[in-house]
């Protein structure tokens, strides 16, 4: 008999691209206590809770915090990312998922979020996407970060599904882990040699043809 699959998908640069977001309101803090943070300083985050993203910038900038003053800079990056989230449409949907989701659909296979986002429900919302996933995921569902498995082994109760039987799809190096440490299969999506741990990489979300995927459901 047929196994049945499901999907769990990151949020962050494999449904939409909000890192752009993260990092001008990580820049803007950066500016602000007096060092500069970059692009490449900000792939050190991808993954990360916000919390531990704060520690590494201030890290790379030297800087020591009172925990209060720790909080106040949390809450000061979030409302400056919202601002930008607040803004978003469908157009920001990345190329390829709509008919990835489409297929899905087409095929009766049930799929979840699994982000590290406390802001995935606000993000899926604005862009159209939210009552199209089976179960959600995200920040406030879990008490530990990727690569700890526990987002998508939650998602995988909630998709009624077992592990070893879902299909995730990720970009960064901590949610490749942690998708492999749940005993799932791991699509990555970006560079090869960075996510070298993944079953299979594709460039982008264009890279699910048909065939690909039809060899995944008999498979």
């Amino acid at each position: 008999m047929k196994k049945e699959i499901a999907f769990i998908f990151d949020l962050d640069g494999v449904i939409v691209d909000t890192a752009k977001y993260h990092f001008l309101a990580w820049h803007n803090l950066a500016t602000s206590l007096g060092f500069e943070f970059t692009e490449k300083h900000n792939e050190l985050l991808k993954g990360v809770s916000r919390v531990k993203s704060l520690e590494i910038l201030l890290n790379i900038g030297n800087i020591e915090l009172t925990e209060d003053e720790k909080q106040s800079m949390l809450i000061k990056k979030n409302e400056e990312y919202l601002e930008y989230v607040h803004q978003m449409t469908s157009e920001e949907i990345l190329p390829g998922v709509l008919h990835l989701l489409d297929f899905l659909d087409e095929h009766q296979i049930k799929y979840a979020l699994g982000s590290a986002s406390k802001n995935a429900p606000l993000i899926l919302e604005k862009v159209g996407l939210l009552k199209r996933f089976t179960a959600l995921v995200d920040g406030n569902d879990v008490s530990k970060a990727k690569p700890n498995p526990e987002v998508f082994l939650i998602a995988a109760q909630k998709l009624k599904t077992a592990p070893e039987n879902c299909i995730v799809v990720e970009d960064a190096i901590a949610g490749v882990e942690a998708a492999k440490l749940a005993k799932m299969t791991c699509v990555g999506i970006g560079n090869q040699q960075i996510l070298n741990k993944a079953d299979v990489v594709f460039k982008d979300m264009t890279g699910f043809s048909i065939e690909f995927l039809k060899k995944l459901i008999n498979n």
